[in-house]
């Protein structure tokens, strides 16, 4: 590969996953707009993430990188951004009581309105339109002028991206995730979740433990009054990443300023393709997802391509291969990195491999197969030697009925009830809480 890189040297290789707009000279404008936009984040917090998903690569810290499937841009609301994040902190600390384990939290949020789709087309009843490609590209309404590609959305989403980070940084700053207040982050619905007491005696065991240093300190525990929360979205849009792709005062190499952590969808991880060309360039953690197809030989080369100098976490490998075919297929790849000596955090997306259509079409996934694929991924980096430092899941605040199974044992026929999403089933509060017990737990019985 030719070492020569620019933010635009992608357009040179093959691309793939990319719309198609009717106004080139529109989409130009749009881009040049957006170029001159501030940053949504900044190089501190990217290479202080950097910093910390090494440690967890070391087995120091745990990542749960979580939220929603495809963001909406409708859904940039108070309510909605408040649910997520609640569940996400409720999880951190679920695995920080369980594990003893620093947690490094990071959001599906922020910026992941871009879908890869399998056609580029979609018929119905006979019409054929363009296939939704998430709320930066078109909308979902099955007509020509929803269907048709348009630039504005990219500025958009944009700016529900930065009124959405905002927000957080709001929250955060002003001590919505205080251990001192852990009522914050409590959802009106949830109080009937089946793992809702046990929640709550450990809510109680780390305020009182927090209480007692603080009188034996004389003081409040600083530390216990926020959290980071980073950002991440597949860095799918090339153009959309590009525009907001720049050198940093004071700092060497190029930043994609979109998000903290961008990742490399199975799609579109060709190692002559445009994707693979762009992010080798970037200074930015990379997530790579991983799944059956993948050979050892391409995985080296994939990371080598995009970690020539093999920096501490620069590459978090996202394996998603599914409950029956995990045990098959993830340790040569483990075996692979380990021989090539190639530093990466391994993770687990138990999502993506485990998604089925019912009989009458609608898209979900079996929570018992979620968890089975997650224990027996612990279970071969454990056998292998690995460190398994991070899971990556979508999941949302709201009350849905999008995955079958879980404690609330959801079958099929209660999908109807609240399924909202537009793309892929997420799980609901109770799934995610009783699925961050159960990695506590697994986490505690391995580390005894």
């Amino acid at each position: 590969m030719n070492n020569h890189w620019t933010p635009s040297s992608w357009q040179k290789k093959i691309v793939t996953q990319q719309p198609v707009y009717p106004d080139s000279q529109n989409l130009e404008e749009t881009l040049r707009r957006l170029a001159k936009l501030p940053p949504l984040v900044t190089s501190w917090e990217i290479e202080n993430l950097k910093g910390q998903l090494a440690e967890a690569a070391a087995g120091n810290a745990f990542l749960i990188q979580a939220g929603d499937c495809s963001e909406s841009l409708e859904d940039c609301e108070t309510d909605a951004i408040v649910r997520n994040l609640k569940v996400l902190i409720q999880m951190s600390f679920v695995l920080i009581f369980g594990s003893m384990k620093k947690v490094i939290r990071v959001g599906r949020i922020a910026g992941q309105y871009a879908k890869p789709r399998s056609a580029q087309t979609e018929t119905r009843d006979g019409v054929t339109l363009p296939v939704y490609r998430g709320d930066i590209v078109n909308r979902s309404g099955f007509n020509e002028a929803d269907r048709r590609p348009d630039p504005e959305l990219l500025l958009r989403g944009y700016e529900r991206a930065a009124l959405t980070l905002n927000f957080i940084r709001g929250l955060i700053g002003g001590g919505f995730a205080d251990l001192h207040h852990p009522e914050n982050w409590d959802l009106d619905f949830a109080s009937e979740s089946p793992r809702s007491k046990q929640y709550h005696r450990m809510v109680n065991s780390i305020n009182e433990s927090m209480r007692f240093m603080e009188a034996v300190l004389g003081s409040t525990l600083r530390e216990s009054q926020a959290v980071d929360i980073f950002t991440s979205h597949e860095g799918l849009h090339l153009s959309y990443e590009q525009a907001q792709t720049r050198h940093v005062p004071r700092r060497e190499g190029w930043y994609n300023l979109n998000t903290h952590f961008p990742w490399i969808g199975f799609r579109t991880r060709a190692i002559d393709g445009a994707h693979v060309e762009y992010f080798r360039g970037i200074v930015n953690p990379v997530g790579i997802k991983v799944g059956p197809g993948m050979e050892a030989e391409e995985l080296i080369r994939l990371v080598e391509t995009l970690n020539p100098e093999n920096e501490k976490g620069k590459i978090t490998l996202i394996h998603r291969f599914g409950a029956d075919q995990i045990a098959n297929l993830l340790e040569p790849l483990i075996a692979g990195i380990k021989d090539s000596e190639l530093n990466v955090l391994w993770t687990c997306d138990p999502m993506h491999g485990n998604t089925y259509s019912t009989n009458t079409g609608i898209k979900t996934r079996s929570f018992d197969q979620i968890i089975s694929e997650l224990k027996q991924a612990f279970k071969i980096h454990g056998a292998n030697d690995s460190i398994l430092g991070g899971v990556h899941l979508e999941m949302t605040g709201d009350n849905v009925t999008e995955c079958v199974g879980g404690a609330g044992k959801l079958a099929e026929p209660d999908l109807h009830r609240a399924y909202k999403s537009t793309v892929d089933p997420r799980l609901n509060y109770d799934q995610a809480i009783e699925l961050a017990f159960t990695i506590a737990e697994h986490m505690k019985s391995s580390d005894d």
